[in-house]
């Protein structure tokens, strides 16, 4: 195996891989990437067996062949090297050379043979959707997974797909966050994706407008086609291809926590409301009081530090009203929410708050979270 590689390039392609690799001491082979060089490109491969992750880089390849090294180290090399063109080169035993001008690195890896294959789906359903889309309704609902490891699924993303709409769904028992987007699909189905998955995908890059996601019981599979770039430094090639086990088990009936009753409804400007509570929470992060009053609401704060006290405009037309939350679950969809305006709904102490943005026109996601109260004393 003989390439040269743009320094910056193939820092690129291993800085997106990097974080997919095994922690088993058993396997140290996860623990390497495999450098698959072809015609024109370079592959590059990791898994950890739950998840497994694969780009291809520009390459001016001399010789085809394969080799796995450490990926961490393989990364810190090729982001300190001070040239651009970087040549690699390895021929039968598992150790490759690089180097640039005046630098030699010759570092041992494994025998690519060892290194498990990514799985390849069948008998799959899939639809295709806007990148972007997808990681904004991600970013919408992801913070509200469980970190419990009892509650294994709850641990991740539930996807409902209907016919017409897709749903995304987390919850950890104390919050729920659900967003839907209306599109036309051709099959039903659901699956949990692994928390892991979800925060690969909301890092994926600008690489495509669209990217194709594949499921069956098992398994789900997301492929996003590398778009031709009049900019030739972006470096990638082909496509990045995701593969993912999913959360076995049979996610819990959310729509029995969504309130059905009347609620009161305040329309408030969510930047504003996350720096007011932001400032409040800054003398008490166990809990802030809301106190909403026709078209103004009042935002305390109190803990042996001190006190804290907020104030803010907002449309609001029903009787004086006074509820509590835990801060960071109130700041948690305010950040997350990609909206100017959000709607605001609630009743007393003892019930849930609701944030909504409705998406009122056809191309618009719709997005709720329920935050469970603390009781005002």
């Amino acid at each position: 195996m003989k390439f040269k590689i743009n320094r910056d390039h193939f820092g690129s392609g291993l800085q997106l891989i990097s974080s997919v690799v095994g922690a088993r001491k058993t396997m140290p082979i996860l623990q390497n990437v495999l450098i698959e060089a072809t015609k024109g490109q370079v592959s590059l491969t990791t898994t950890n067996l739950d998840l497994g992750m694969k780009c291809s880089v520009k390459a001016e390849v001399e010789e085809e062949g394969s080799v796995t090294l450490p990926v961490r180290d393989l990364s810190r090399i090729v982001r300190e090297l001070a040239d651009m063109e970087v040549s690699v080169a390895a021929s039968g035993t598992p150790k490759a050379t690089i180097s640039t001008r005046g630098s030699i690195f010759n570092i041992i890896g494994m025998d690519s043979k060892e290194f498990p294959p990514l799985p390849e789906l069948t008998d799959c359903k899939e639809f295709t959707i806007s990148r972007q889309e997808l990681k904004d309704m991600l970013k919408s609902v992801s913070y509200a997974q469980s970190v419990n490891e009892e509650r294994y699924m709850l641990k991740g993303v539930f996807f409902q797909i209907s016919e017409d709409a897709i749903s995304l769904v987390a919850t950890d028992g104390r919050r729920l966050a659900v967003t839907t987007k209306n599109m036309k699909l051709k099959e039903k189905g659901e699956f949990i994706l692994p928390s892991m998955t979800v925060a690969e995908l909301e890092k994926i890059p600008d690489l495509s407008d669209q990217l194709k996601l594949s499921y069956t019981d098992r398994q789900v599979a997301i492929k996003l086609e590398v778009s031709d770039h009049e900019d030739d430094n972006i470096g990638f090639a082909e496509s990045v291809y995701l593969v993912s086990k999913v959360v076995e088990g049979k996610y819990p009936n959310f729509k029995q926590v969504i309130p059905k009753d009347d609620f009161n409804q305040a329309v408030v400007e969510r930047e504003l409301m996350q720096e007011c509570v932001h400032r409040a929470a800054l003398v008490s992060d166990e809990k802030v009081t809301l106190r909403l009053k026709v078209d103004e609401m009042e935002i305390f704060g109190q803990s042996t530090l001190g006190d804290a006290s907020e104030s803010m405009n907002i449309n609001y037309e029903g009787e004086e009203a006074v509820v509590s939350f835990n801060p960071k679950f109130l700041l948690d969809p305010l950040k997350s929410i990609n909206a100017d305006k959000i709607t605001f709904e609630f009743r007393d102490d003892m019930s849930p708050g609701v944030f909504k943005v409705s998406g009122e026109k056809a191309n618009e996601t719709e997005i709720l979270c329920v935050v469970m109260p603390i009781r005002t004393d």
